[in-house]
């Protein structure tokens, strides 16, 4: 399916029958080659954003799969960009595609910041505080609700004071539109999935509601911006397609 090298429809069934870590071992291989991936055309607008925030010295990719998000960082990070997931298979895709020695090159030819790939569950981030910038990419329809306060307090864990949480986010479907009927069934089926078997696949795709993320955000210490990103276009009403959130890590030590 999606492509000629993509997952079979078997090799999808087996996957979403498996736990969230097994699932995406079993998919890694071909992950870069579905819908999956964070687009380009999500990348590049983030990149952008990035850059009049930066330069960084340190960035983490927040379930960073085959490493999709860690390009990004490796431009505007001088020192260290460190990728972390729960799969070991998705690790290892990143690390055998990514830049030869552990360096990024960057367009003079010369190095660039130090990669490393970290196995382990976001919920329980093995870090300090070292991080300038955290960013994710496409990984929150694998958290219950209930579990966005927790990770989004490890994510002020890791991050110095000022240091920036961001990550793109898409408006809402409009009611009614296939869109929406898509999604509402997807979450549906696997809500009946989840009640029938073991163990759960966690991947929803409409309990993100920016109203209460934000609140999440501030309690766990950030001062919270949004910023369009134009180039992913405009809605009928005008209002932008998708957005950036951009999380600033307050100073505990000033409160």
């Amino acid at each position: 399916m999606f492509a000629p090298e993509g997952p079979t429809l078997r090799e999808l069934a087996v996957q979403a029958l498996s736990s969230v870590e097994r699932g995406y071992d079993l998919l890694a291989p071909k992950f870069d080659r579905t819908p999956f991936r964070t687009p380009d055309t999500v990348l590049r607008p983030v990149l952008r954003e990035l850059q009049g925030l930066g330069p960084f010295a340190n960035g983490l990719d927040l379930c960073c799969g085959t490493g999709a998000g860690m390009a990004v960082l490796a431009q505007v990070c001088r020192k260290r960009v460190t990728g972390v997931d729960v799969s070991a298979g998705m690790l290892a895709v990143g690390r055998a595609r990514g830049p030869e020695g552990g360096r990024a090159a960057d367009a003079a030819g010369g190095g660039g910041p130090r990669w490393e790939w970290v196995r382990a569950d976001a919920r329980a981030l093995p870090f300090g505080p070292v991080f300038d910038v955290v960013v994710s990419f496409g990984a929150f329809g694998h958290f219950l609700p209930r579990e966005r306060p927790g990770l989004f307090g490890q994510v002020a864990g890791v991050l110095r004071p000022g240091g920036r949480f961001v990550f793109p986010v898409m408006a809402p479907t409009r009611p009614g539109s296939p869109a929406y009927w898509a999604l509402l069934g997807f979450d549906a089926a696997m809500r009946v999935r989840n009640a029938l078997w073991r163990p759960q696949f966690v991947m929803y795709y409409r309990g993100f509601r920016l109203s209460q993320v934000r609140a999440e955000l501030a309690r766990a210490g950030f001062a919270v911006e949004w910023r369009a990103l134009p180039e992913l276009g405009r809605r009928a009403d005008g209002s932008p397609r998708g957005r950036l959130m951009v999380a600033t890590r307050l100073d505990a030590s000033a409160d």
